[in-house]
């Protein structure tokens, strides 16, 4: 399918060598400042072509201009699709002449053929990494969305590259920034690390090769309460936009794989209440418990195999079961993790976007507990501040005399409403 959400939804079409790709967004709030200009900022960052960018990625040159066809009116959303459009200009489809009867090994030339008898031939149609332009820019105004409504924040780095590997001590994940990650053409916010990186994929390039490597991500300030028990938890959300992403083969979530060697003591993400509202100490489930946002930030790791397209020569077979050997042609990236950040991130934007507008939905919807239904804690607001009885409890952790004085309060009213039940039985007597 090319439909993804389910309330703020995305529908995106186009191939690598037609006349353009794009998208319609629907769903989208309404009455929401948007242009082209907030769009096209992370096209910009995942475009080919990209200014310093040419040793480690494709020699492809788009400027992935976006125009904003319909759903928009003075520069403010109508609440209706939003189109969106960038136009395809530097193609060049006489390179994958020999290709169109010799199957990529690894690519997905084969199993289209398989699946529909007929496909697009050159640049991989639907299967080319092109295709994410219309998940980039509808993420776009998901991400501004959700940034003007909840301050959510999003950022991605690469991780690793081959075998070279970020230490996790060189990122803050309360603080690193897209500027951090944009100072190196590699997008990796550790310099000395990311300069290795560069040279693993030159090194790789020169070879007529690719290589692999991860991305991280996180999600700061995502409301509470996202996922929906049991099929569409927040984490399974989460995986299918990732692992929809061209070149995918892992994810992970907090302690991911490594969790699978700790103890539970060791796992376990102890409670605290800080500003009024739970927090863990801790953060191994990543911001997820039980398929839903508890508040903390959500850290997601993805995977990349290396490209599937090289200059490399290999042998293999073509369609009619001939051995051949295939050198590959045409502009391809030696490794994808630096191009696919903003896919990442928007990708994202549109999960937690949707997830967030099913809980408001559900927040409106929901009437309020009578006070005699729950005697312990309860949040009426749905959005993890500490209550007792509808009531917030305004006290910070470790305040004894606070919270002595606040339960003190609260069995005072507890007695009185039971005196009052007490006058009323008795008159019906």
């Amino acid at each position: 399918m090319s439909t993804f959400g389910s309330l703020f939804k995305v529908m995106t079409f186009g191939e690598s060598h037609c006349a353009g790709v794009g998208c319609i967004v629907e769903g989208v709030p309404p009455r929401m400042q948007i242009t082209e200009e907030d769009i096209q900022v992370q096209l910009d960052r995942r475009r080919p072509g990209q200014a310093g960018a040419g040793a480690i990625s494709t020699g492809r040159n788009e400027a992935d201009a976006v125009s904003i066809l319909s759903g928009t009116e003075k520069g403010f959303t109508l609440g209706t699709p939003i189109g969106l459009f960038v136009r395809n200009k530097d193609m060049r489809p006489h390179d994958y002449g020999e290709m169109s009867q010799i199957p990529r090994p690894s690519h997905a030339d084969f199993t289209y053929q398989m699946k529909y008898g007929f496909r697009a031939a050159s640049g991989g149609g639907r299967a080319s990494a092109r295709e994410t332009i219309g998940r980039v820019a509808a993420g776009a105004i998901a991400e501004k969305w959700l940034k003007e409504r909840y301050n959510t924040e999003l950022v991605s780095w690469v991780s690793s590259v081959g075998d070279i590997v970020l230490p996790e001590s060189e990122v803050n994940l309360d603080t690193i920034s897209r500027d951090e990650v944009d100072q190196h053409m590699v997008r990796c916010p550790h310099i000395p690390t990311a300069d290795k990186m560069a040279d693993c994929i030159k090194a790789a390039r020169a070879d007529e090769d690719s290589v692999g490597g991860t991305c991280a991500i996180v999600i700061r300030n995502c409301p509470i309460g996202l996922g929906e028990p049991c099929f569409d938890k927040l984490e399974a959300k989460l995986a299918h936009a990732m692992m929809s992403i061209p070149a995918t083969k892992g994810f992970e979530i907090g302690s991911g794989f490594s969790g699978t060697r700790m103890r539970g003591s060791a796992h376990n993400d102890m409670f605290d209440i800080k500003d009024g509202k739970m927090v863990t100490i801790t953060n191994h489930s990543g911001g997820v418990q039980g398929g839903i946002s508890n508040g903390m930030n959500i850290v997601l790791r993805i995977a990349f195999k290396p490209p599937a397209t090289i200059g490399k020569a290999q042998p293999t077979a073509d369609f009619t079961g001939n051995n051949c050997t295939l050198e590959a042609k045409g502009r391809h990236d030696p490794c994808v993790v630096m191009r696919a950040i903003p896919i990442i991130e928007t990708m994202c934007a549109l999960v937690i976007a949707d997830m967030s507008l099913i809980q408001e939905a559900r927040k409106a919807a929901a009437p309020p507990l009578p006070q005699e239904v729950s005697g312990f804690f309860c949040d009426p607001t749905m959005d993890g501040t500490i209550s007792y009885n509808g009531v917030k409890m305004g006290w910070n952790a470790g305040d004894a005399e606070g919270k002595k004085k606040e339960l003190e309060s609260r069995k005072k009213a507890l007695e009185e409403q039971l005196k009052e039940v007490q006058g009323m039985l008795e008159n019906t007597n």
